[in-house]
């Protein structure tokens, strides 16, 4: 078998696991995204090379359970949002740091609890950023995210001449960049247009927001790769490699969406 035809088919059962969790259930969404980051804080462990990391995995199961049965105050819940904004800032700033700093262990459990922990609680009630289960939000969030890393691809590969980030991304163009922020946009267009859920303006922030931030946090991971001299996260993905490769840009840019959402809308 090809691997273009692996990647293919490999793409098709993670797009239909993904949405058939999403749409069936709020219990089989959450159970679905739980799995999901137990497995990137697995693969994460290996990039960073500490397994000390795995000890997170029952916090955050159990983050996930307490904020389902809404046991965590409110006030918590901003603490830690602004938290993985701000620490997700701080990571956006570091990309332009040439400097290879080493990371002690409790600053690998720091980094792992920021740049996984809590923006995977947050992946994991985006759809409930308005009290209620709203499948379709997290389902046309994911639609722009798909849109943007197609075409910036297609762009970039058949247009692309001035590089992106080289250092940490030499694939990555400016012009895939701008290819990708622009269909992103006409999707969010579409969306606002024939759907009642958000207003257009609305979507035109969000496509804003996920090109922006979904494009750093593959640059995040990619940087974390590149220092670790690994070129997936691990190998669960046939043709794609591993999940935290799947997902590092919808983790990444959860909080940025939540928090506009939740406090600007």
């Amino acid at each position: 078998m090809s691997n273009f035809l692996t990647r293919i088919i490999s793409a098709i059962i993670y797009a239909a696991l993904f949405i058939f969790c999403i749409v069936y259930s709020k219990e089989s969404y959450i159970s679905l995204i739980a799995l999901f980051g137990c497995i990137c804080i697995w693969e994460f462990s290996k990039i960073i090379n500490t397994r000390s990391i795995l000890s997170f995995i029952p916090i955050l199961l159990g983050s996930i359970y307490l904020k389902y049965t809404e046991i965590l105050p409110s006030n918590l819940n901003f603490i830690l949002l602004i938290t993985a904004t701000v620490y997700s800032l701080y990571l956006i700033v570091n990309l332009y740091d040439k400097k290879v700093r080493s990371r002690g262990l409790l600053n690998r459990l720091f980094l792992t609890l920021n740049y996984l922990i809590v923006p995977f609680l947050f992946l994991a009630f985006l759809p409930f950023v308005t009290e209620i289960y709203q499948p379709q939000l997290i389902v046309f969030v994911i639609l722009i995210i798909w849109t943007n890393d197609s075409f910036a691809y297609i762009v970039g590969k058949n247009f692309g001449k001035r590089k992106l980030f080289e250092r940490i991304s030499p694939k990555k163009t400016i012009e895939g960049f701008f290819g990708g922020f622009i269909f992103s946009l006409c999707i969010g267009i579409l969306i606002g247009r024939y759907t009642q859920l958000l207003s257009l303006g609305n979507w035109l922030v969000i496509a804003t927001l996920v090109s922006v931030f979904g494009t750093y946090g593959d640059l995040v991971e990619s940087k974390f790769k590149r220092l670790a001299n690994v070129k997936d996260s691990g190998t669960i993905m046939p043709g794609h490699g591993g999940l935290l490769d799947r997902l590092d840009s919808l983790f990444f840019l959860a909080p940025f969406v939540y928090l506009y959402i939740h406090y600007c809308i």
